[in-house]
């Protein structure tokens, strides 16, 4: 099946690549002639672990190509992925112009029968909004198919996500293009994924409810990891003893900083002003938004009780990116954190394993170092913010060493306290 991609953002980019590895024919188009330049050559412009070699794989069998022709591309194609950015306007609701403007330059190219599939987060009613928008500006009259499609990719598990999904969701009133979706994901039947064919509405609201669940349950356990806090009990067994009822499941149920990312952030955000433009309360969305954006706000507090005045300290910062296996920077708790210190004088020293390239841009006043143990060279305090593997096992004997004093605030809760305490460090974690 020809497929073009509208978009080579971090969705697009993943969704053209698995389906050139189904087998089909995948065009990606970007109006940046600069990024496909690069992708041409195969420099992948974000990390994703395994996704260099599936775009290398498959642009050398030829099933995957990058280009700025979009007239092309939509002619070529039977199905149509629109992939490009839905940013947060101020107050809070999804902008809709580079969809817009993807769906209207569809429409001009359109030659016959097409598929048009929203891949982005939109709100509920965009796909009968680019139906009549289309309809508008197509120059010869067509007729296609708007299905949803929502993505439920999870950043540095993307490419697991797409070959192994919980579900495929299709929303859509067509059923020739419900068909011709059913088709194009069929090498998915064969491990019997859950397919769930509903309406245009039902598909745009799904992902936004995912999300916002999913945000809850860690704003739910930050909120009882600062009860265990004050109350002296160990927030690890409350959410293992949470976890263990099949009906709550042990996901998610993991205390920190709050939550980070392209996704958590913008979502809720999206989904409270869906329902303000529905006339809907949304009690729970607001709550959690409120709940993830104190805890963001309690963190330097703590550092600053572990440390003391932090004016003329050096803290060393471990972890910048909003999760592991990504260099996504955007809302990520660490930007909040280190900005509360600096702004109360503190010196930062921080090491990421991809993320400092993208850090800089947003953090250029701080210091950064080629590994974790230049990083904890002469500091006051050691903070955890992220929690990638290679820092689970550090050779803490070390650490101590290198450090001016041994203080370490684990925002992620790697370590255990007691072991900490035993090797001499004085350490907090959250709600521990």
């Amino acid at each position: 099946m020809n497929i073009a991609v509208i978009g080579t953002g971090y969705v697009g980019l993943v969704t053209g690549a698995c389906f050139a590895e189904f087998g089909n024919d995948v065009t990606c188009v970007d109006v940046d002639a600069d990024k496909i330049a690069r992708l041409s050559q195969g420099i992948i412009p974000i990390y994703e672990p395994g996704l260099d070699t599936l775009v290398a794989k498959n642009m050398q069998a030829g099933r995957l190509r990058f280009t700025t022709d979009l007239r092309t591309a939509v002619e070529q194609a039977l199905v149509i992925f629109l992939a490009v950015g839905t940013p947060p306007k101020e107050d809070g609701s999804a902008d809709l112009r580079y969809v817009e403007e993807a769906a209207r330059s569809v429409a001009e190219h359109m030659n016959g029968y097409k598929v048009v599939v929203t891949k982005s987060t939109v709100p509920v009613g965009t796909g009968e909004h680019l139906r009549r928008l289309m309809r508008e500006h197509q120059k010869r009259k067509c007729n296609f198919g708007i299905v949803s499609n929502p993505e439920f990719l999870r950043e540095g598990a993307a490419i697991e996500d797409f070959m192994r999904p919980d579900r495929v969701v299709i929303g859509s009133r067509d059923e020739e293009a419900i068909a011709i979706m059913r088709d194009l994901y069929r090498p998915l039947y064969l491990i019997e994924t859950p397919f769930v064919i509903t309406s245009l509405e039902a598909a745009e609201l799904s992902k936004y409810a995912a999300n916002a669940f999913l945000a809850t349950k860690i704003s739910f356990i930050n909120e009882i990891a600062n009860l265990c806090d004050k109350i002296g009990c160990d927030v690890h067994d409350v959410a293992r003893a949470m976890g263990m009822d099949n009906r709550i499941g042990r996901k998610f149920l993991h205390p920190g900083p709050g939550f980070g990312g392209s996704c958590f952030p913008k979502d809720t955000r999206a989904l409270a002003a869906v329902a303000r433009q529905y006339g809907c309360t949304s009690l729970i969305v607001d709550a959690v938004i409120e709940v993830n954006e104190r805890q963001r706000a309690a963190m330097v507090p703590k550092i600053e009780q572990l440390v003391g005045d932090l004016r003329g300290k050096t803290i060393a910062v471990l972890g910048l990116s909003f999760k592991p296996e990504t260099d996504d920077m955007r809302e990520a708790p660490s930007v909040y954190i280190i900005r509360g210190l600096l702004e109360r004088g503190a010196a930062v020293r921080a090491y990421d394993p991809v993320a400092m390239p993208e850090a800089a841009k947003i953090l250029p006043e701080i210091t950064y170092a080629e590994d974790e143990y230049q990083a904890v060279k002469g500091a006051d305090a050691l903070v955890f913010v992220t929690e990638w593997n290679q820092f689970r096992a550090l050779d803490l004997a070390r650490v101590r060493q290198l450090m001016r004093t041994p203080k370490i605030a684990d925002l992620r809760n790697i370590y255990e306290p007691e072991k900490m305490r035993e090797l001499g460090f004085d350490y907090v974690g959250v709600g521990r």
